[in-house]
């Protein structure tokens, strides 16, 4: 098969760099580009046939007459907002996106930990595992014969009409987003750079700034990336603006939370309970003071950063990717075709 050339555009590190590259297929000639500047991807591109865009990324008008070879522009992620789709058409560029299932599964183990947290889950198994004699007469249940609550929990509830603010919206906010949408929930959001209002419109999201999303959410969910700036950034400052109860979801970078902080803000009472799926140290080390928390009874969740699914999954959506490609190379219909 013939070589082709393909510059490959993201803002993730290079450790996922490195698995995407680990899972191209060896025609594909890939030049990776870490957040370029404008002026830089227009001269990788002079020559590229192919253009990979990971979540975000202008592509304009310019860029594209910049790339005279240029067959086809895919998106890993599936929010197209800021690619010039009829300047594409206009140069015959095909573009497409490629929704990435890793994404989507965090965006779902997101979900849950609201769950759980609302439902006081692990307090609730618990219980019902012990089947302790404490609650009373076991007796066969029948239409109208049950022992509802038998343990009379308290504060046992859901997700209606709560106010969900998420922290660090990219494209597992805006999965989580899509996936809420009938739920009959409140959106907030906020990010480095605000989404245009079509889409905040058509995700039915709220705009705010950090202060206000902490002191106005009942669900806070990090999904923060790990930069300098935000290490141990999530700390007591924004754990006391929290509505009294309302709770910590995180499925973001580990190292982006002060989990001392956290844990006293839990056992205070202040904060009704959090679900953590990265950790400041990786594999948890036993002196965490979330462990204790969970061990002794608070409404507390902790998963071991499964979140993205399995390794497995995760290789094998990787080489997905390139489906598009492979499929324009052979002259194969496109999935997920805007132009």
């Amino acid at each position: 098969m013939n070589s082709y050339n393909l510059v490959f555009t993201t803002e993730r590190s290079h450790r996922h760099q490195e698995t995407a590259l680990e899972a191209a297929p060896e025609f594909l000639k890939i030049t990776m580009l870490q957040a370029p500047d404008k002026e830089t991807l227009m001269a990788h591109l002079q020559h590229a046939d192919y253009l990979i865009s990971e979540r975000v990324g202008t592509i304009d008008e310019e860029i594209i007459q910049a790339a005279p070879q240029l067959k086809l522009i895919l998106r890993l992620g599936s929010l197209t907002y800021d690619i010039d789709v009829e300047a594409a058409r206009r140069a015959g560029v095909s573009v497409t996106y490629w929704p990435v299932g890793p994404v989507i599964r965090v965006a779902e183990h997101v979900i849950l930990q609201m769950l759980a947290l609302s439902k006081k889950m692990c307090e609730a198994e618990a219980i019902a595992l012990e089947a302790s004699s404490e609650w009373g007469e076991s007796k066969r249940t029948d239409e109208d014969t049950f022992a509802y609550n038998w343990s009379a929990r308290e504060g046992v509830d859901g997700l209606w009409q709560k106010t969900i603010g998420i922290l660090g919206f990219g494209e597992i906010g805006v999965e989580m987003a899509r996936r809420l949408q009938n739920w009959g929930v409140t959106l907030l959001y906020n990010k480095r750079r605000r989404l245009p209002t079509t889409l905040e419109e058509e995700l039915n999201l709220t705009y705010v700034d950090v202060d206000d999303l902490f002191a106005s959410s009942d669900f806070v969910a990090n999904l923060l990336p790990y930069f300098p700036e935000t290490d141990q950034w999530l700390d007591k400052r924004f754990f006391d603006m929290m509505k009294p109860g309302a709770c910590l979801v995180s499925s973001g970078s580990g190292s982006v939370i002060n989990e001392q902080d956290l844990a006293d803000a839990v056992r205070s009472g202040k904060v009704g309970g959090a679900a953590l799926d990265t950790f400041e140290w990786e594999p948890l080390q036993p002196q965490n003071p979330l462990i204790h928390l969970a061990k002794t009874g608070y409404n507390i969740l902790l998963t071991p950063h499964i979140a993205a699914g399995s390794l497995s999954a995760s290789a094998r959506e990787r080489a997905r990717y390139y489906t598009n490609i492979i499929n324009h190379i052979e002259n194969k219909p496109l999935y997920n075709q805007i132009a």
